[in-house]
């Protein structure tokens, strides 16, 4: 997913979008070698040495990875588990929605 999730970071910049990632790698030596491998330049938090079993997902509901959340600009998730071209028209709706 991350080519994707570059393009829309790409696509987006400039827009009101974020993306945020959650990590459940449990080694965060390797992770943070990782993201630097895969070119990750979004804000992506780590979810500690549990691994999917950390607050995060918990605090969430998170099951099954990867989940995706898309939330609007007050915070409401509106769509849950879009990937590629339909991550993409979630966004786009969004922010047509928001005038922009």
């Amino acid at each position: 997913m991350f080519p994707h999730e570059r393009s829309l970071v790409k696509r987006l910049q400039g827009k009101p979008f974020a993306l945020i990632g959650v990590n459940s790698d449990p080694d965060k030596d390797y992770l943070a070698k990782r993201m630097k491998a895969e070119n990750i330049t979004w804000r992506s938090f780590w979810n500690g040495p549990l691994g999917t079993s950390g607050a995060i997902p918990a605090k969430w509901g998170v099951t099954s990875w990867p989940t995706i959340f898309v939330l609007d600009e007050k915070g409401v998730i509106r769509f849950t588990n879009k990937r590629g071209e339909e991550l993409d028209k979630a966004v786009d709706q969004l922010l047509h929605e928001m005038g922009d």
